[in-house]
């Protein structure tokens, strides 16, 4: 499939690729996050035609491996073997220097560009009157964030949460808890910024991420939270969370951190005291089942995800862009690749 594309995100997994914290095949276009316009169809392609609007998958499921069978397609081993690769689901590869050297695809997508090639299946069709710009951010942020409330934790009305880490990722996280009908929602971050951000949107409790933040919280909440859920994907902030899930409850992590990152834990104390310890990757969704109901949400004013656009940028513009995001003083930064 041929797209144009519309949107794409500037993720922090973008960053760590940048930065090297998550190698990838050189060279490389990256972008992950993001929707377009199909513009043309390969031989066998159904359900799409030209001028349909998709969003982008950033894993493609085969749908025939152990894990697509048993409904968890989000962990797609062939898609993930794909990646290391920097190819396509097929192997190929459909970028190329204009020398003819080959150049490899990210997550089976290379967003930030103008057009990309891709896999049928690393695409949904969405409605037309969805703006593209609010779409691209469901691709990862939404996916990842609410999906790790609505899916992972699977969380029900009158529940406490607390969300440690309010990016893009975390800001979802906590719009969905707002969705699902959370009874206390208790925001956590080092910026003063965004916890005045998360106040507004739902927060019914804020805390700075300092050294006395887990003790403040635990006192606050009568000795912890049910349900933590964790998407900064730094290991001190995954301490943090695991330091403030009460007794028989879960810390969940949906961060991405370093590749080497190695975390301690006393395994003794977790089972005294029935704590447990999840992943959540791209929200354990099932985006063909998923996506379609969230963008309900969204259109009905219940996922309010367009506030966490920070701003547009160009593809001249993208260095400035993720030194930004560096900062961590915005959340989704929308890349128009044709102005």
């Amino acid at each position: 499939m041929l797209i144009e594309i519309a949107a794409a995100g500037l993720c922090h997994s973008d960053l760590s690729t940048i930065e090297n914290q998550r190698p990838r095949p050189l060279p490389i276009i990256i972008g992950h996050e993001g929707a377009g316009i199909v513009r043309e169809c390969g031989p066998g392609v159904t359900g799409l035609q030209p001028g349909d609007h998709v969003v982008a998958l950033f894993v493609t499921s085969c749908g025939e491996c152990r894990d697509c069978a048993r409904g968890k397609p989000n962990i797609c081993g062939a898609s993930f073997d794909a990646r290391a690769k920097g190819t396509l689901m097929s192997g190929a590869r459909r970028l190329a220097r204009l020398n003819g050297g080959a150049v490899n695809h990210n997550s089976g997508l290379s967003l930030f560009a103008q057009y990309a090639v891709v896999m049928r299946d690393s695409l949904v069709k969405i409605d037309q009157d969805i703006p593209l710009e609010d779409a691209a951010i469901f691709g990862c942020a939404v996916m990842t964030g609410a999906g790790a409330v609505f899916n992972t934790a699977k969380l029900r009305p009158g529940a406490e949460v607390a969300v440690v880490g309010l990016g893009g990722v975390g800001m979802s996280a906590l719009l969905g808890a707002v969705a699902a009908g959370a009874a206390r929602i208790v925001a956590v971050d080092r910026s003063a910024e965004k916890l005045a951000l998360a106040r507004q949107w739902g927060a019914t409790d804020a805390f700075l991420a300092d050294e006395d933040c887990a003790a403040a919280v635990r006192e606050a909440t009568r000795g912890g939270l049910d349900t933590v859920i964790e998407t900064a994907g730094v290991i001190p902030a995954l301490e943090l969370a695991m330091g403030i899930t009460a007794r028989g409850g879960e810390t969940i992590t949906a961060g991405l951190p370093n590749v080497n990152a190695r975390l301690s834990v006393a395994p003794a104390a977790m089972v005294s005291e029935e704590r447990s310890l999840r992943t959540s990757y791209m929200g354990s969704c099932v985006p063909k089942r998923d996506l379609p109901l969230m963008l309900d949400l969204y259109r009905r004013g219940k996922l309010p995800v367009d506030r966490l656009r920070s701003g547009f940028v160009t593809l001249e513009g993208m260095n400035e862009g993720f030194d930004r995001l560096a900062e961590g003083s915005v959340l989704r930064q929308i890349l128009r690749p044709n102005g």
